[in-house]
């Protein structure tokens, strides 16, 4: 017993040193969530499979940097699996080198097995990461006018649903409380939902094989861009034959023409996946985040 007692305490104390700490997104029963569905999360090669019990994973700067903002990470991996390594710890890292408070959401992966509504899965876990992180700001110091929302691939599309689906709540939310990010950054990501340009297996994962035309606008967000959506960084590059790039230059033509703030980098190789071959892709993100 006392050796156990040890061992968990050492661990608890080695997650202090890294000032990360895992938090379930929901208090309590997680919603539109089929009961018994017999699937089973996994974790292998830094990715997530069959995720149905969503968290987020918190990475704090060192005090004397902090600048008060923050960002919830919403990985990619086409919503069949959540690259949790590569994409999620690796950026926060770097976001909290950079006085940014950074949480990496474990996301729930839509499916019929797991969800009455697998199209608003994803989105009802981001709307409760903003909700949850500006509900509790105070307890990581920061600012809660300055969070914001970052996706890769996939999750750029989760990123730029919770940046465009703001003003109704897929959650419970009886305070109120605003579910709008304060900024928003997409990189390769999947905006549309277009059959000309959208990633084909993740709408199908998302919303099926032969969803209704009004489904695909609901939930191509290049259609639902307003003046209030927040402001956004686009990165993207060119010779991408995962996701076209034309989701992002539509994306950032959409904010342009709503007189939304908008900075795109898009580099001429690297493909999808360009970050893991170009380290110093964050430089100018960080310098604009810091801007805001």
């Amino acid at each position: 017993m006392k050796l156990a007692f040890t061992i968990v305490l050492s661990f608890l104390m080695f997650l202090t040193v890294l000032g990360q700490e895992i938090i379930p997104l929901y208090p309590g029963e997680i919603p539109n969530t089929k009961k018994g569905s017999g699937v089973t999360e996994s974790f292998t090669n830094g990715m997530y499979r069959g995720v149905t019990k969503p968290s987020l994973e918190v990475y704090l700067p060192e005090k004397e940097i902090a600048t008060g903002a923050a960002v919830v990470i919403c990985p990619g991996g086409g919503y069949s699996v959540i690259v949790y390594q590569g994409e999620g710890v690796s950026s926060a890292k770097e976001f909290a080198k950079n006085g940014i408070v950074a949480f990496v959401l474990k996301y729930r992966l839509p499916d019929d097995a797991t969800m009455v509504d697998k199209a608003i899965g994803p989105l009802q876990d981001a709307q409760q990461a903003i909700k949850l992180i500006r509900e509790n700001a105070g307890r990581w110091s920061i600012d809660p006018a300055k969070i914001g929302i970052v996706g890769f691939s996939a999750g750029g599309y989760l990123a730029s649903t919770a940046a465009t689906h703001f003003t109704k709540a897929y959650v419970e939310n009886a305070n109120n409380t605003n579910l709008r990010p304060d900024f928003q950054v997409v990189v390769y990501p999947v905006i549309s939902m277009q059959e000309k340009l959208t990633h084909k297996d993740s709408r199908s994962k998302l919303l099926g094989e032969t969803p209704s035309q009004a489904t695909v606008d609901l939930f191509s967000n290049e259609l639902q861009v307003t003046g209030n959506t927040p402001p956004a960084y686009i990165t993207h590059a060119a010779d991408d034959n995962v996701v076209d790039v034309d989701n992002s230059i539509e994306y950032f033509e959409a904010l342009r023409r709503h007189k939304v703030f908008v900075e795109m980098h898009i580099y001429p190789k690297g493909n999808h996946g360009f970050i893991f071959g170009r380290k110093d892709w964050m430089e100018p993100l960080v310098k604009w985040i810091k801007s805001l």
